[in-house]
């Protein structure tokens, strides 16, 4: 039996993540450690007080950081390093594991020899609106698949798409390519499925493994989370190069909004084009960002701290 660990960045946790371990805990593949990467030890350790957590759950391990030492690769590739298992999954902790079946049907894929990564179906939450339930069912399926460079032509930039919110590594694999790119403000998991595509391995997308995550972003939200998102582009032509993912953006707008007119929400339709507007001007300016200055990026991007660290490679 391979040996599963389950790593988790933490940042503020709340009472979701208590039952978050608990779902962990019923699976049906059992789980060797569960390690967090927590940021900024006061929030978590407000959150334990006096509620013997640690006692209950002996498996757990636990890595403090300040806000300033995060950073969504090289965090990721420590946590990896503290574990010694045959297979890791990456989570955020607001993803919320359906049911008790998630690892098993997450680590499924991963018995084929080529496939390098799995990950699972994301499914809107209860308080998701029409768009959000919408986004979720296009990125993410009902249907299992299975991706290689043969499907670039196809698929394009979706070739490489994989998501940390819930997702499975095979060790050996990750530790030949070299783990995740180090530094990074966004997308670290669609350039370790980039690499791991190029050298010919295969990404799969595991449509039963669920989890409940789903957000509503204000268009400032959007605004900057595209920003960082054109930003990770621009850092990495060798993954985006010559790859168009507006063609994908728009193909999202049209199907929403065609949805939307069907099913009578027709007034949604407006915040749709506001919110795709938001999207594409941070997009655009994060694709252009070495041309503005320091302070207007700054009050584009999501995560300030990432434009405070040493950029220089390996770092």
């Amino acid at each position: 039996m391979k040996k599963i660990d389950v790593i988790i960045p933490v940042y503020k946790p709340d009472q979701s993540f208590f039952r978050l371990i608990r779902m962990l805990e019923k699976q049906t593949i059992a789980v060797n450690r569960i390690i967090l990467m927590n940021t900024e030890q006061k929030y978590y350790d407000r959150l334990l007080f006096g509620t013997g957590f640690e006692e209950e759950y002996r498996n757990i391990y636990v890595t403090h950081l300040s806000k300033r030492e995060f950073d969504h690769g090289r965090t990721r590739n420590l946590a990896v390093r503290k574990s010694d298992a045959d297979i890791f999954v990456m989570m955020t902790q607001d993803a919320m594991p359906a049911d008790e079946r998630l690892l098993e049907y997450l680590l499924l894929p991963l018995q084929e020899e080529n496939i390098a990564v799995s990950y699972a179906r994301q499914l809107p939450g209860p308080d998701s609106g029409p768009i959000e339930r919408f986004t979720r069912q296009f990125n993410y399926p009902e249907i299992s698949a299975v991706k290689t460079q043969k499907d670039l032509k196809r698929m394009g930039i979706k070739t490489y798409f994989c998501s940390n919110v819930c997702a499975a590594y095979k060790r050996e694999i990750f530790d030949s390519l070299g783990g995740f790119v180090r530094h990074t403000i966004f997308n670290e998991d669609m350039i370790y499925a980039a690499k791991a595509v190029k050298a010919g391995y295969a990404i799969a997308y595991a449509a039963e493994a669920r989890v409940i995550h789903s957000h509503s972003y204000s268009g400032v939200q959007q605004f900057k989370r595209n920003f960082d998102l054109g930003v990770s582009q621009t850092d990495h032509p060798e993954v985006f190069s010559g790859i168009a993912s507006e063609s994908e953006g728009l193909s999202l707008v049209k199907k929403t909004s065609s949805f939307l007119w069907s099913e009578g929400h027709k007034k949604l339709i407006f915040r749709l084009y506001i919110d795709s507007l938001c999207k594409y001007a941070g997009y655009f300016l994060g694709r252009h960002y070495r041309k503005l200055p320091s302070f207007l990026i700054m009050k584009c991007t999501s995560n300030k701290d990432y434009w405070r660290q040493d950029r220089r490679p390996g770092i």
